[in-house]
């Protein structure tokens, strides 16, 4: 062997061996941990229907990441919902912080749907916040967030949309977790996973105004002991005289993809649905961001005929951490 790959290996191995010296060293004087963390990140997808949405050349995904909030430090984003108000495009999401490890109400902005800039946190309780669903009603634009370690289903209205929201009051009592509002035949519905931490159980209720009690639906939980289709993944999307919920497969793993499901029968004592042919809506990719899986769309119509959805996806990514 020459003299110089002599000298090249000995470098090489002195390289490899530093990080194993260095954490078995540390490792005598400190515990060292290595954990497994999901990284969540937000996009946009574009498609000729709600349903077939797919990732377009000229949207730069993902649009918002943990870097991209400049007032907390977060670890992710996730949960995004969309809505127009004057010809600007919101998007509401969770925002992990990083210091105290609950979920905070963000934003982003945008003129077109597809550039997007990070604004600020608009909402931000006591407790763990996630999936803004935000909606609008006879004038009025409301947010319903999770807020299942308050105990109950909370609902916001913005009194400076989008910057400032006050809690109006509450819907549900109880620990309920990814959640879905929609108006039908008069009446409003209201989908919700009443074990967020298990994600096998979901509920149906109906009232005829927003501040009326809840009725449980009799035919409700409508999915009991499924992880596949139980958890909401996002707005229920209603179309050609259609409706859909949208649903997380969680099982084996939590957030692997989004499969919708057809309401073929509602009213006060019936409820049916079926699977849509062409499931899952949104599945993980090979690889990137999303390789890991994706737990939510919210899909809107544009002004161009098309459709625009805020979707987010996740990487998995092992860290060491060393307690002093």
């Amino acid at each position: 062997m020459k003299k110089g790959k002599r000298r090249f290996s000995f470098i090489f191995l002195v390289a490899m061996a530093f990080p194993v010296f260095l954490v078995g060293g540390l490792a005598l004087k400190h515990p060292v941990l290595f954990e497994r963390e999901n990284v969540w990140a937000v996009g946009v997808y574009e498609g000729k229907s709600p349903l077939e949405v797919m990732e377009s050349r000229s949207i730069n995904n993902p649009l918002i990441t943990a870097s991209d909030v400049t007032d907390i430090k977060a670890s992710f984003v996730a949960d995004p919902f969309l809505f127009r108000k004057d010809s600007v495009w919101y998007m509401f999401f969770e925002v992990l912080n990083s210091l105290d490890g609950k979920g905070d109400i963000g934003m982003a902005v945008s003129a077109d749907g597809r550039n997007w800039k990070y604004s600020q946190i608009v909402l931000d309780e006591e407790f763990h916040l996630s999936y803004p669903y935000v909606f609008e009603h006879n004038g009025q634009i409301y947010m319903i967030p999770e807020s299942a370690s308050a105990k109950h289903l909370r609902l916001y209205r913005a009194v400076d949309f989008p910057y400032r929201w006050e809690f109006a009051w509450k819907l549900l009592d109880g620990e309920f977790g990814d959640h879905a509002i929609f108006r039908y035949d008069e009446m409003w519905w209201l989908f919700a996973g009443s074990d967020p931490y298990k994600n096998t159980t979901l509920r149906l209720y109906y009232a005829e105004d927003l501040r009326d009690i809840w009725k449980e639906h009799p035919e409700s939980p409508v999915v009991k002991d499924d992880a596949d289709i139980a958890r909401p993944a996002g707005r229920v999307i209603m179309d050609g005289g259609k409706i859909y919920r949208l649903a997380q497969d969680c099982d084996p793993s939590y957030g692997r993809s989004v499969n919708a499901f057809e309401i073929t029968e509602l009213s006060k004592t019936r409820f049916a649905e079926s699977p849509w042919e062409s499931n899952p809506v949104l599945d993980r990719g090979r690889s990137g961001w999303t390789a890991h899986g994706m737990h939510h769309l919210d899909a809107h119509r544009a002004e161009n005929g098309k459709w625009i959805a805020s979707i987010d996806g996740y990487v998995r990514r092992f860290i060491i951490k060393i307690n002093y």
